[in-house]
């Protein structure tokens, strides 16, 4: 047992030992790879060294040629430009030495000249002072021959030829008039557009809009309604614009008919104070307030036929007097007109000891075309001639209307009694938007103006300043002057008066013979 023991050891003796001799050699062979790896790990690195060098000395050299190449180029041009910008400077030195040569030539020129004009400056002297002798001589023999002195003549011939070119001048004023009066038509017609676009504006303003004053602007959103559909069903019911903005508890009524804004109106009012806004309530309201204009109208037209005890007239044709009652013209209501017209039409005709009743009922009606006037092209005299003829007036009544702004010829005396008060109603002091104060000024400057002029003796404005007419001294003003006076007066009035339309300038000179008898 202990044999076996023993050769059990000693073999595991000999396995340790060879098993250490085995790892030794092992471990001495894997340094040996490892300095072998280092080694070419080493050379590999010495290559790759070589071969980035030998790399960055070629890119190197490519970029000295490249940066070479660039710099010969670049040299190379500023080389050509230097070339032709010395060649400009040459040219441009050539020119200035040919300049300066013909300046001197020039100078020299001038310098001659110049010796040349002294020496005939001192020829005119010499030739003034003897011509001066001359003229002293003919004026001392002159004085001795007319036995007037210098002053004298002079003033006589200043005198003779200004009024020389006054004759003249008037003249030529009288032909530039003749002439202007040939364009007359064309240059009135463009003065009154002219004149019509300036006041547009306000007068549009003031007679196409209306307001509706609310309780509160939470209103204006009920007026709204949802998506707009309220304002949208009473615009289409009434065919006007309604214009809800910023402005605070207030909708404003847009449109050119001042009937429909007048329903609007009515029917907005109606809407607000019973609160139920809705597309179907909105038509029933409009209806109901189309009636109540429709019987407003003709309630308006039979009271002005009542007041002025005109009757007789055709129902129909009442309506349609009473819709001048939302008719305005030149700012003044068309209703409000016609009566004045029929007032003053039949207090003529009282004086003249004519039909009273008959010129009344022309002067009422002589304005009814003017209700229906943008409804049917044409004149307003003439529409509302044919609207009378419809509705059974007589044909006196009927020619008065279509003549009354002589769009017809007159043919009897009521034609001219209408056509007398009709501009006597237009242009009475504050008819047509202007106040007494400021019409009582306007003539009373149309008149100054006239007055500051010599030889005018009285100065009249009328027909509300359309007209001045200016009273002269014969003795003074001619006939000829009568013709520059009234320009100056136009030009005076035209330069320090704002006026509508025209005035018309007249001036009157008379020549008056008086002889006393004797004893």
């Amino acid at each position: 047992m202990e044999t076996v023991l023993s050769l059990i050891i000693v073999v595991l003796l000999g396995l340790g030992v060879i098993a250490f001799f085995v790892l030794k050699k092992r471990t001495f062979q894997e340094n040996l790879n490892i300095e072998a790896e280092q080694k070419r790990l080493v050379e590999e690195a010495e290559r790759k060294a070589e071969t980035l060098l030998k790399e960055a000395r070629l890119e190197a050299k490519s970029r000295l040629l490249e940066m070479k190449s660039s710099f010969d180029a670049e040299t190379q041009e500023t080389r050509e430009e230097l070339k032709k910008e010395a060649r400009r400077l040459s040219k441009k030195s050539e020119k200035l030495d040919q300049t300066e040569d013909l300046l001197g030539k020039r100078e020299a020129a001038l310098q001659k000249n110049e010796i040349e004009m002294h020496r005939k400056l001192d020829a005119v002297a010499q030739t003034e002072e003897h011509y001066n002798a001359l003229l002293e001589e003919t004026k001392k023999e002159l004085e001795k021959v007319s036995g007037l002195t210098l002053e004298q003549a002079r003033d006589l011939l200043l005198k003779a030829m200004e009024e020389e070119a006054r004759h003249e001048g008037a003249a030529l004023v009288k032909k530039i008039n003749s002439e202007a009066r040939e364009q007359a038509d064309k240059e009135a017609k463009k003065i009154i557009s002219t004149a019509v676009q300036r006041y547009s504006g306000e007068y549009v303003a003031e007679k196409t809009v209306s307001v509706v004053h609310l309780p509160g602007d939470e209103m204006k959103g009920r007026i709204i309604g949802r998506e707009g559909r309220n304002i949208r069903a009473l615009e289409a019911a009434t065919g006007i614009d309604l214009i809800i903005d910023d402005t605070p508890e207030a909708v404003i009524l847009s449109g050119f008919n001042p009937i429909r804004r007048e329903v609007a109106r009515l029917s907005l009012e109606k809407l607000i104070s019973d609160g139920r806004i809705h597309p179907a309530r909105i038509e029933d309201v409009v209806e109901r307030a189309s009636q109540e204009v429709e019987q407003t109208i003709k309630e308006a037209g039979e009271q002005a036929a009542f007041d002025l005890g005109v009757h007789g007239i055709n129902p129909e044709l009442i309506k349609v007097l009473g819709k001048l009652k939302f008719r305005t013209s030149y700012a003044q209501n068309v209703l409000q007109h016609s009566f004045e017209v029929a007032f003053l039409a039949g207090t003529i005709a009282a004086e003249l000891k004519l039909d009273v009743k008959l010129a009344k009922r022309m002067g009422l009606l002589h304005d009814i075309g003017k209700a229906v006037d943008h409804e049917v092209d044409g004149a307003h005299a003439i529409i509302g001639a044919k609207l009378a003829k419809k509705y059974g007036e007589i044909d006196a009544v009927v020619n008065a209307i279509a003549a009354h702004h002589e769009d017809q010829v007159p043919t009897t005396v009521y034609d001219y009694i209408v056509q007398a008060a009709d501009a006597l109603s237009g242009a009475r002091p504050g008819a047509r938007k202007e106040s007494l104060e400021n019409y009582i000024k306007r003539l009373e400057d149309l008149e100054n103006i006239a007055n500051a002029f010599d030889g005018v003796v009285n100065t009249y404005a009328i027909q509300a300043g359309r007209e001045i007419r200016v009273i002269t001294e014969s003795e003074k003003i001619s006939d000829d002057d009568a013709m520059l006076l009234s320009r100056e007066i136009a030009r005076q009035i035209e330069e320090n008066l704002t006026f509508p339309g025209q005035v018309k300038v007249v001036v009157i000179r008379e020549t008056r013979a008086v002889e006393y008898t004797k004893k």
